[in-house]
């Protein structure tokens, strides 16, 4: 018998399905329903790294199941190839962003192709091409048409190391999303911006279609991104001005209880106030350069200066304080809020910390008897937030809150100087960045005509060539040639457009363009992506929740209603991977991770190989920071493709966090040699012939048995959200009783007519249920059992319920309620039967002897319980 050489098998089956393009995919087939599998698409950085690995061959597992289900399955790649790295690596290697992102594709492609995944090349795009980016380019005018493109002066995120505009997802912790690097800073500047909040209620109403196949946590995040307030708008006056200064609440019930205001430091007023009052510049500055998400994050102390200035209540017509606070933010509500610092945690904490005032306006109930618990504001340590009775609040005394809340945004509204509203927390997609590598704005300025658009005869507007990469400011504005444009209007001199869009625009619809990608004509053809959209599993990880997520259902929306798709959303379900864990090793002599190759394991600790100074181990998340990734072509080539994907599939569910071990890797390798062995030594039994079921012995039986479980086993796992861990267990399980039926029953006095056949027919569904997962390796099997063809097109096993179920049945036996035996029947029998047999038992007549049975209770199948005295 001859050895299982990965490397042989791998290259040569790679080569059969590349000649015989195994996977190109028609629109239509004849009697199949269309399946579409995705996984997001990579960044070509250069290399694969384990957690690409994971996520593409969760893909290719479920691409090759649903194919051999019967479905016509689309399964593409491409990449998204636009972004900063590129345009970095110009600066530093002085390589052309292009030469640069086109080597890393070549190189990535073929790492993919290594692990044997079943992509559809010819669909393959690269969204830095041209080709692509024209399109970008076509639907910014459209959407420009429709009124959802404009363009303002603006604070932005800027990220000084990147010279670039970030989007508010693109923030991290105050820092660049990219790199961590340097600390985001605001800054104003004239941005383009897609109007995402026109979508905002149908981007929150669209969860109801999703809500089956999106996981819970995904749609939570999104729901909180957009958050929808319903609240009132009230008008505050400014009792040194005379000036109208409208605040937002959701809490217009607490409206008696008002005891300063707060404003936004970037909110227009506040440079009035510096005119007048210059002492608080330094410290409105200070805050206007922290990062937005970090000056609301949960626990984070809150910052703020007395501006001189009051505002006057236009309910009780107290004049209280107003205050700039880095807590509150220019682009949520009105950047005006009241403070109310007894029944709101933030008004509560910056108001003990600046000695501000707070007034109690709800009081506590004891829900009860209902009856009133009095609050005094001194002695609070906490504000009171939960429903309550109203108190110091004039006509609206000993009301319930909850009513009260809606009673007096209609007093408010009736007297003319507030109106119930709703408010979004999401803001429109500022998409201008001061880059190179990206898609160009098709946008021109011309003296005579003004602001105008790129006719659609003359896209791609192309990047320049004749660019410096300095690594300051934008490199297009480096190119007179492109800068200097001809009004496609007038014919005049115009200025072109030198921003380019934020990457995430390729990524929002690129799944639409996967499914016509050589149309010259339009984006993409209706009919085809109508057959193909919704995608039926996306697969990507929960990090990009608010970011590329949203952003994709918000381009299908748009496309939709441009007319170009029929689908309301991107993704019908949803699958995130969690992330993939490995040791890293810190030394705190040399304040550095260390790689793997200069570390010395002992046990559960681990030694620097030149130092000899012990390290500081975790496990966690991958990464370059940590120097702890793993290559998988190193694993590729150590293990082979099929052993690293059956480890990456076995070790844990897709969802969960997978800890990379490599001990895991030779344990998978030790299973596909046992599959190899006993398929190889008994080749000649598989031989797909007709089972006589009427001459099956009790083991055969059994053995039969147990493939039906481990059909239904496996097909019920992958499933039930794709436990494909547990799919593989299944067959672990069978080859176990495969060789125990080998050693016990062939060639012994048990084997009958039969076994043989149910042996090979075994052996033979086994190949095909794990072809998903190690393709290479079984289509090696298959073809040495004389089939023909490639398992990607042969048929999924089905089991027979009825196989699945044992003929007899054991069932205990017990007397006086203690067990005493066992008996095993035919499921048929009757009651009769059993009790007679119970009765029958050595031990059961030992314990029943010289007493009377007062009663035999039979449940059948399950026990018999003999009453004795």
């Amino acid at each position: 018998m001859r050895e299982y050489n990965f490397k042989e098998v791998e290259k040569k089956w790679q080569e059969k399905w590349n000649s015989n393009a195994l996977f190109k995919t028609n629109d239509k087939v004849e009697n199949k329903e269309n399946y579409y599998v995705l996984e997001m698409l990579p960044y070509p950085s250069g290399n694969l790294h384990v957690g690409h690995a994971r996520n593409y061959t969760i893909g290719d597992v479920i691409a090759r199941y649903k194919k051999m289900k019967g479905y016509n399955v689309l399964h593409p790649m491409g990449w998204d190839s636009f972004g900063l790295p590129a345009e970095n690596a110009a600066i530093q290697h002085g390589a052309h962003p292009a030469k640069w992102t086109k080597s890393n594709i070549e190189n990535m492609r073929r790492q993919l192709k290594l692990i044997g995944l079943s992509y559809d090349w010819d669909r393959e795009i690269a969204t830095y091409t041209p080709e692509y980016y024209r399109w970008n380019q076509w639907i910014f005018k459209r959407m420009y048409d429709k009124g959802l493109v404009y363009k303002k002066k603006s604070t932005v995120n800027w990220c000084p190391d990147c010279q670039t505009v970030l989007a508010n997802e693109q923030v991290e912790d105050g820092y660049c999303w990219r790199h961590s690097k340097t600390k985001v800073i605001q800054k104003d500047l004239e941005q383009w911006f897609f109007r995402i909040t026109n979508y905002a209620d149908e981007l929150l109403t669209g969860h109801e279609e999703l809500k089956e196949g999106w996981p819970e946590k995904v749609l939570a995040m999104q729901k909180n991104w957009i958050g929808k307030s319903f609240g009132t708008e009230i008008v505050f006056t400014v009792a040194e001005t005379g000036e109208k200064l409208p605040m937002f609440t959701t809490r217009i019930d607490t409206i008696h209880g008002v005891t300063y205001c707060v404003v936004a430091p970037e909110h227009p007023i506040i440079e009035k106030i510096i005119e007048v009052n210059p002492s608080i510049k330094e410290a409105i500055y200070n805050m206007r350069n922290m990062d937005m998400i970090e000056r609301t994050a949960e626990g984070k102390e809150k910052n703020g200066v007395f501006t001189g200035w009051h505002v006057i209540n236009p309910i009780t017509g107290d004049k209280v304080q107003l205050w700039a606070a880095d807590y509150v933010l220019m682009n949520y509500g009105t950047g005006a809020v009241m403070a109310v610092p007894a029944h709101d945690e933030r008004d509560f904490a910056f108001a003990k910390k600046y000695n501000l005032p707070r007034k109690v306006v709800i009081n506590g109930y004891n829900k009860e008897t209902k009856e009133e618990i009095i609050i005094n504001a001194e002695e609070m340590t906490s504000a009171m937030v939960d429903e309550g009775v109203m108190t110091a609040s004039g006509e609206f005394n000993g009301m319930n809150s909850k009513e009260a809340l809606g009673k007096i945004a209609d007093y408010v509204q009736s007297k003319g100087v507030g109106e119930k509203t709703v408010k979004y927390r999401l803001k429109d997609w500022g998409i201008s960045r001061q880059r190179y590598w990206g898609t160009p704005i098709p946008v021109l300025y011309c003296e005579k005509c003004g602001m105008v658009m790129e006719k659609d005869e003359n896209l791609p507007v192309m990047l320049p060539e004749d660019v410096e990469f300095t690594g300051n400011g934008n490199p297009i504005e480096t190119s007179e040639k492109y800068k200097h444009a001809v009004c496609p209007v007038c014919g005049g001199p115009a200025r072109r457009e030198t921003d380019t869009m934020d990457t995430f625009v390729d990524s929002s619809w690129y799944f639409l363009r996967y499914c016509d990608s050589k149309n010259t004509d339009l984006p993409f053809g209706r009919e085809a992506v109508d057959s193909w959209t919704p995608v039926n599993q996306y697969i990507g990880g929960v990090e990009h929740a608010v970011m590329h997520l949203l952003y994709a259902r918000f381009f299908t929306k748009v496309l939709r209603d441009i007319g170009l798709l029929k689908a309301n959303e991107p993704f019908k379900r949803l699958l995130t991977q969690g992330m993939v864990l490995g040791p890293s090793y810190y030394s705190e002599k040399e304040n550095r991770f260390l790689f793997a190759h200069e570390v010395r394991t002992a046990g559960d600790k681990a030694y620097s190989l030149e130092t000899g100074e012990e390290l500081v181990i975790k496990i966690e998340k991958m990464s370059k920071s940590k120097n702890n990734g793993v290559d998988p072509e190193v694993m590729i080539q150590k293990y082979g493709a099929d052993t690293t994907r059956l480890f990456i599939m076995f070790t844990a569910p897709p969802e969960k966090e997978l800890e990379w071990n490599e001990n895991g890797l030779a344990g998978a390798s030790r299973f596909l040699n046992r599959v190899w062995r006993v398929v190889l030594e008994n080749i000649e039994l598989i031989k797909d012939e007709k089972i006589d079921y009427s001459k099956v012995s009790k083991e055969d039986k059994a053995l039969i048995r147990k493939l039906h479980q481990t059909i239904k086993r496996v097909t019920e796992a992958i499933e039930d959200n794709y436990h494909f861990n547990t799919s593989i267990a299944g067959n672990m399980e069978l080859i176990n009783d495969v060789y125990d039926f080998r050693a016990n029953v062939l060639g012994t006095e048990k084997e009958s007519s039969e076994s043989q056949k149910v042996f090979g027919e075994v052996l033979r569904n086994i190949v095909i249920m794990l072809s998903p997962f190690v393709p290479h390796f079984c289509d090696e099997l298959w073809e040495a059992m004389g089939e023909e063809g490639f398992l990607f097109n042969a048929n999924w096993p089905e089991y027979d319920e009825k196989m699945t179920i044992a003929d007899e049945v054991t069932i205990a036996i017990q007397v006086n309620g203690k067990v005493r035996g066992s008996i095993s029947v035919d499921r048929t029998a009757s009651k009769e039967d059993i009790e007679k047999l119970a009765l029958a038992v050595e031990n059961v007549q030992k314990h029943t002897e010289g007493k009377t049975v007062a009663k035999v209770i039979v449940v059948p199948g399950k026990i018999v319980n003999i009453v004795v005295k």
